[in-house]
């Protein structure tokens, strides 16, 4: 039975939870709401999805214990600034992990997605993934409706992968239990409950991106290490430099040009550097 509740800092700022212990997809849940009315501020959590998706439709297997989390607000800034709530989940997904992560329980990062210290045990994957030991172990979607009165509502879904972590699948993938730690979907959900409260504030409706986007760079993996970013069928190789003001992943090619990426899949390392 799961025994999910909100953290302090997100109690006493009015935040709201409907948990669950299985559920099709916390998404879903939550752009039903939003069509029917709801406010916002509301967490839907499930320990397990039987209909999960991640970017670009694809699936997200969330197996009984891992968990699946998704927000719903209804923010007051224009879309170009509503897009950078990624990173406000990134960012407040990496604090909570790191909240109940033991010290150095983590290695530097295989694949060279290391933070950008060197000495992370886990770090921000861009665009939208959270990264132990060089794996995935974290993944954000955000996606948007439109309420009852015409206002755009936000969905922030985040996945876990606390008990099990998916094989066969295009990036190497972790979960916390693999990495020795044993706590359970409702302790992580705690967690980022808390630290959402924290970073959403940082953002404040918008008028933080600058503050975030800092802290995401802070935490990121790869920054100075040789990267690939395949979109539609295209490889794009060079070195990640940054991310710029709108979130935009910043390459440097091998002839030198700076190269503005906003949409793709991300690998590093050796993965980067190997010729097809």
């Amino acid at each position: 039975m799961a025994e999910f509740v909100l953290g302090s800092k997100a109690r006493d700022a009015g935040y709201r939870l409907a948990g669950f212990d299985e559920i099709g997809s916390t998404n879903n849940e939550a752009l039903a709401a939003a069509a029917a009315g709801d406010p916002g501020g509301i967490w839907f959590a499930a320990l397990r999805q039987t209909a999960g998706r991640g970017r670009r439709g694809r699936e997200w297997h969330s197996p009984s214990g891992n968990l699946a989390a998704s927000l719903l607000i209804i923010p007051d800034a224009a879309p170009e600034v509503v897009a950078t709530l990624g990173f406000v989940a990134g960012v407040a997904l990496n604090r909570g992990l790191g909240a109940i992560l033991p010290n150095g329980l983590v290695r530097i990062g295989i694949d060279g997605a290391d933070g950008a210290d060197g000495r992370s045990r886990i770090a921000l994957k861009w665009p939208n993934d959270v990264l132990a030991d060089g794996a995935k172990l974290a993944g954000i979607l955000l996606e948007s409706t439109k309420t009852p009165d015409g206002r755009t509502a936000i969905v922030v879904g985040a996945g876990v992968n606390v008990v099990a972590a998916p094989e066969g699948v295009p990036y190497p993938a972790t979960s916390m239990r693999a990495l020795g730690v044993d706590r359970s979907a409702e302790d992580v959900f705690e967690a980022l409950s808390d630290a959402w409260v924290d970073v959403f504030g940082l953002w404040d409706e918008g008028r933080g991106v600058a503050r975030v986007l800092e802290a995401w760079r802070g935490s990121a993996a790869g920054i100075g290490a040789p990267v690939a970013v395949q979109q539609d069928g295209v490889v794009r190789r060079g070195i990640f430099e940054t991310i710029d003001s709108a979130g935009r992943l910043i390459i440097r090619d091998d002839d030198g040009a700076r190269i503005s990426i906003t949409a793709g899949d991300v690998h590093f390392g050796a993965t980067a550097s190997a010729r097809s």
